[in-house]
C-alpha cells in the first residue's frame, strides 16, 4: 500500500517580503532570472504523462469551461535560489460567475504525498462547481510528481514485483527478501533521481505555492487542503503567516506525530473502518453475504488473508492476488463508503477463488493503470516522505512494536508496522520528526475531521488546530465514513466550506455535521 501517512516536514520561517530577494538575488551581480517576473502562458492541456497516469486529455466541464495548463519555474534548490530551476505542471479552469465577485484563485493539493493535482482536479471538478462561481479553480503537481521533475524509481515489470513481496514477513528468509526488495526500490530512486531527491521537502512545496499565489496574482493564498495536502498548507500557513487567505483542511493530518505514532494511528483508523463496514454489512435488510456478525465478516477476512499467504489465487493474469495486494485491496476500498460494495464483491469472489477484484482496487492504490503502466505516485510517496521523515527504523524495532500494532487492528497491524521500514536505507537525511505549523498571525483556517477516517484519523483535526495556534484553526467535526468530508456531499460540511470560501463566515468552533 503506497503509504496512506502524510510526512513529517521541518520549516524555517520566511517571510512574505524576502520572496522576491531570495529568488532574484541583490546588487550588481542579479543577472539572472527574476523568477518572480516569470508569467504563466496558459494553454490546453494536453493527455497526461505516464508519470501522472496516463489517459486522455480532460473534458471540458459541464458548462463548456476549459481546462488550462501552464508551468511555471522555480529552483530546483530554494537554498540557492539563483541555481538550477526546474518545471512546475499546473492545470486552472477560470471562475464561471460574475467577474466583479471574483475573489482570486483557489488552491487544491489532493493528497498522497504523490498524487497528480493537474489530472486529480479535473476528476473532482464536478464537485466544486459552487465554489467556482467565485473562484478559479488551480491545482498542480507538486514537485517530484507527475510532470514536475518526477522521481522516477523502479520500471513497471519491476513495480509489479515490488508490490507482489510478503509485505509481512513471518520468516527469517521472507524478512531478508523483504527489506533486500525495500533497498533495491531505494537504490532505484538514487540511481534515476538522486539529484531530485534532497529537494522534494514539503517545505520546498509550501515555497513553491507561495511563489504561484504571487504568479496567479493573489496578495493571499486561498486554499483547500485534502488529506497530505492539510500538512502542506499547515507548512503553508507556518512559513508565510500573513499569506494565508481562506483556507480549508479536510481529511486533516496530525502534525505532532512521529512516522511511529502515525502508522500506529492508522493502525486504528483503518481498523475502526473496517469495523464500520462490518457492521453495515450485517444491519442491511438483506443478509450479509460475508458472514452472520460483524465478528464473523472480520474473521472470514482474516482466514482470507491466512490462506494468501500461505498460497495466492488468481488475481489479474498473470498476476496472483497476494496477502500483501489482497490487504492493499481492502484498504483502498475504505478510503470511500461508496467503494464498499466493490469490497463485498471483491471479498466474495476471493471467497470463490477469484482475485480479480480486489486486485484492481490494490493496484489503483498503487498507481497502476488497466494497461499495466504505474504512474510515479509510489516514487514519489517515498520520495517525499523520507526527505520529510528524519526517523529511521529498523527490523529489530519492528518486531518489538509488533504486539502493540497487532492489538491496535488484527488485520493492518502488521502490514502498517513493517511499512515504518520503508525509509531505512534511504540515501537522503530526513528533515524533522514531525513539521512545524504554528502560524500565529494567520487568518482563520476551517479545519474538518471526520470521525469514520481510516487514512487520518478524526483525531488529528484537534492537534492540527492545537498547532497552529490560538485564534486560527476552526475545528469542525463530520460524523461519516470514508476518507475526507467536503466529498461526502454531506449539505452541513458542504455549507460550511462554501460559506466560509466564498463569503468569509467560519462556522462556530465545534461545529458538528452528521
Amino acid at each position: 500500500m503506497a503509504s496512506p501517512f502524510r510526512p513529517r516536514a521541518a520549516a524555517l520561517t520566511v517571510t512574505a517580503a524576502l520572496l522576491s530577494a531570495l529568488l532574484a538575488g541583490c546588487g550588481d551581480d542579479a543577472k539572472e532570472e527574476d523568477l518572480t517576473e516569470q508569467r504563466l502562458s496558459w494553454e490546453d492541456c494536453p493527455a497526461p504523462s505516464d508519470e501522472q497516469g496516463g489517459g486522455n486529455a480532460p473534458s471540458p466541464m459541464p458548462d463548456d469551461g476549459e481546462w488550462q495548463c501552464a508551468t511555471m519555474k522555480v529552483p530546483r534548490d530554494w537554498n540557492k535560489p539563483k541555481g538550477d530551476t526546474i518545471k512546475l505542471a499546473l492545470i486552472r479552469v477560470k471562475a464561471s460567475g460574475d467577474p466583479g465577485r471574483r475573489i482570486g484563485s483557489l488552491v487544491f493539493n489532493f493528497g498522497g504525498p504523490g498524487g497528480s493535482g493537474v489530472t486529480a482536479l479535473p476528476s473532482f471538478g464536478e464537485d466544486y462547481t459552487t465554489l467556482r462561481t467565485r473562484y478559479d479553480l488551480v491545482s498542480f503537481d507538486p514537485r517530484g510528481v507527475g510532470r514536475s521533475a518526477p522521481v522516477v524509481c523502479e520500471d513497471d515489470e519491476q513495480l509489479d514485483e515490488y508490490f507482489q513481496q510478503d509485505a509481512t514477513p513471518d520468516t527469517a528468509g521472507e524478512r531478508t527478501s523483504y527489506l533486500d526488495e525495500t533497498k533495491d526500490f531505494n537504490e532505484a530512486c538514487e540511481e534515476h533521481s538522486g539529484r531530485m531527491l534532497p529537494h522534494v521537502r514539503t517545505t520546498d512545496a509550501a515555497r513553491d505555492m507561495d511563489l504561484m499565489r504571487h504568479l496567479l496574482g493573489d496578495a493571499k493564498l486561498h486554499y483547500f487542503g485534502i488529506s497530505y495536502g492539510t500538512e502542506l498548507g499547515g507548512v503553508y500557513a507556518h512559513l508565510f503567516p500573513r499569506n494565508v487567505g481562506r483556507a480549508v483542511f479536510d481529511a486533516v493530518v496530525d502534525p505532532t506525530q512521529t512516522p511511529e505514532q502515525g502508522s500506529l494511528g492508522q493502525a486504528r483508523g483503518f481498523q475502526r473502518a473496517l469495523d464500520n463496514f462490518a457492521e453495515n454489512c450485517v444491519s442491511q435488510a438483506e443478509d450479509c453475504p460475508l458472514g452472520d456478525s460483524a465478528q464473523d465478516v472480520k474473521n472470514r477476512i482474516a482466514r482470507l488473508l491466512r490462506d494468501l499467504d500461505a498460497k495466492p489465487i488468481p488475481g489479474v493474469f498473470p498476476r496472483e492476488l497476494t496477502q500483501t495486494a489482497a490487504t492493499n485491496g481492502i484498504a483502498q476500498a475504505l478510503y470511500s463508503k461508496d467503494f464498499w460494495q466493490y469490497l463485498t464483491e471483491g471479498l466474495q469472489q476471493a471467497y470463490d477463488g477469484d482475485g480479480r477484484v480486489l486486485m484492481l482496487l490494490s493496484d489503483s492504490l498503487n498507481g497502476r493503470n488497466e494497461n499495466g503502466e504505474y504512474s510515479n505516485l509510489a516514487a514519489a510517496n517515498v520520495a517525499i516522505n523520507c526527505a520529510d521523515d528524519r526517523p529511521r527504523y529498523d527490523a529489530r524495532f519492528v518486531e518489538r512494536k509488533l504486539p502493540e500494532f497487532r492489538a491496535a487492528s488484527p488485520l493492518f497491524g502488521d502490514f502498517l508496522a513493517w511499512s515504518m521500514l520503508s525509509c531505512t536505507d534511504w540515501p537522503v537525511r530526513g528533515a524533522a520528526d514531525h513539521p512545524d505549523v504554528s502560524a500565529p498571525g494567520a487568518a482563520p483556517i476551517l479545519v474538518i475531521g471526520n470521525t469514520g477516517d481510516p487514512a487520518t484519523p478524526y483525531e488529528g483535526a484537534r492537534k492540527m488546530v492545537q498547532a497552529l495556534g490560538k485564534g486560527v484553526g476552526v475545528e469542525l467535526t463530520y460524523r461519516g465514513q470514508g476518507h475526507g468530508a467536503y466529498d461526502s456531499k454531506n449539505k452541513c460540511v458542504q455549507d460550511a466550506v462554501n460559506g466560509y470560501l466564498l463569503e468569509g463566515r467560519t462556522p462556530a468552533p465545534g461545529t458538528v455535521c452528521s
